[in-house]
């Protein structure tokens, strides 16, 4: 570890991954290769998206898990222990390290432990709060307590929405150790995509034109949107664009064939596909609906930052984390409820113009609202690697 110009710590560091081949793993492992550490990996991959990826970093394989399938999950961790003790080239020499969600926060501990680096500080970066974690019963009392456990143990806790750390972590888990918030905003690798002077052109066939971007994985969105579809179906169009979890949505297909007027897109290169995306919506879908009075009460998605940087106003539930910042940053509507009712409502009653004033109103707003900082994303690890 070294420290350049007396206030920046360039660290070797070790990131435990879930899925390799994720859209948003890779930017943010790329994130913090372009800080200047010096980065290695063990990961999972998935089959969801980018299977033919390959790492410029050194990566330890650990092997492909499948969706929702817990019982293979739990005999691939068991795997991959020994895989990691084996030999995970950067491991042993690292300054800090990473685990991106709660199992790969267990093999980091175990693996820790096992070869002597207890001194290494451990951050756990909970990426989103899992659904066995708010469980009743016996399950989600053993999971919380696994994660106290190891919760004591860390030197850190990053989330992306203040949400939970208020609802999770201090209400639930009466955890008081330390945390930093890093939002879900847009990453460049390179020069930064170029925002629009003006507004897109509104309703240019006289239809709002809804989106819905980035992973489509929520069966309750997809239920709301084509209900909304099909009682406006010559005033509107779904717009659907990005990866979508066909374990998750398994009627995908046949909701857009009983529904013309919505159409999926297919997946988007990132961040170049991104203008192309935003600027075919007059309005976007934000909301995620997955786990209502959980986890997606709680989240910051990514999209309100991506739509934002484009102008393209967000929609989201008024009562939830996404909701109250849509409305507090002016970022876009919301609507009181998650219904049919609630968004036809919104949709008939929104006029051209109150769309493009709300636009050139983002538009206005400064970039550091929507884009992650070197600063931002290296304030966390000053705090860890600096003391």
């Amino acid at each position: 570890m070294s420290n350049l110009n007396g206030n920046k710590t360039i660290a070797r560091l070790f990131i435990f991954a879930f899925d390799l081949n994720e859209a948003s793993q890779i930017r943010r492992i790329k994130s913090f290769v372009a800080l200047g550490h010096d980065v290695a990996t063990a990961s999972f991959r998935r089959a969801n998206m980018n299977s033919g990826f390959t790492p410029d970093w050194p990566n330890t394989d650990l092997g492909e898990v499948r969706n929702r399938q817990f019982a293979g999950r739990l005999l691939r961790l068991g795997a991959a222990f020994f895989r990691v003790l084996g030999g995970a080239p950067g491991l042993r020499q690292a300054d800090a390290i990473i685990a991106r969600n709660f199992d790969l926060l267990a093999l980091a501990w175990l693996a820790r432990l096992i070869r002597g680096r207890r001194g290494t500080p451990l951050i756990y970066e909970c990426l989103d709060i899992h659904g066995l974690f708010t469980r009743p019963g016996i399950v989600g009392r053993t999971m919380r307590l696994l994660e106290r456990f190891l919760l004591r143990r860390v030197q850190l806790v990053i989330v992306s929405s203040p949400g939970f750390v208020t609802e999770y972590f201090e209400k639930i888990q009466h955890h008081e150790g330390p945390f930093a918030i890093v939002e879900n905003k847009l990453w460049f690798d390179g020069p930064a995509l170029t925002r629009p002077r003006a507004p897109a052109p509104v309703m240019p066939d006289g239809r709002i034109r809804l989106g819905w971007v980035g992973s489509i994985r929520c069966a309750a969105s997809l239920k709301l949107l084509a209900e909304v579809a099909a009682r406006m179906s010559d005033r509107l169009t779904i717009e659907i664009s990005g990866n979508v979890h066909r374990h998750a949505l398994p009627d995908f297909d046949a909701v857009l064939a009983a529904n013309p007027n919505m159409t999926y897109h297919g997946p988007y290169a990132y961040p170049q596909g991104l203008e192309r995306v935003y600027g075919g919506c007059d309005l976007v879908w934000a909301q995620d609906l997955w786990q209502r009075g959980a986890n997606s009460d709680w989240l910051l998605p990514n999209r309100i930052y991506e739509a934002s940087w484009f102008g393209c106003p967000s929609v989201a539930v008024a009562a939830t984390q996404t909701g109250r910042r849509v409305q507090e940053a002016g970022l876009g509507f919301v609507i009181e409820a998650p219904g049919a009712d609630e968004l036809q409502r919104l949709l008939d009653g929104v006029r051209p113009e109150d769309i493009r004033a709300r636009s050139q109103a983002i538009l206005r707003m400064d970039d550091a609202d929507f884009r992650l900082s070197e600063a931002e994303l290296a304030a966390p690890l000053e705090r860890v690697l600096g003391g």
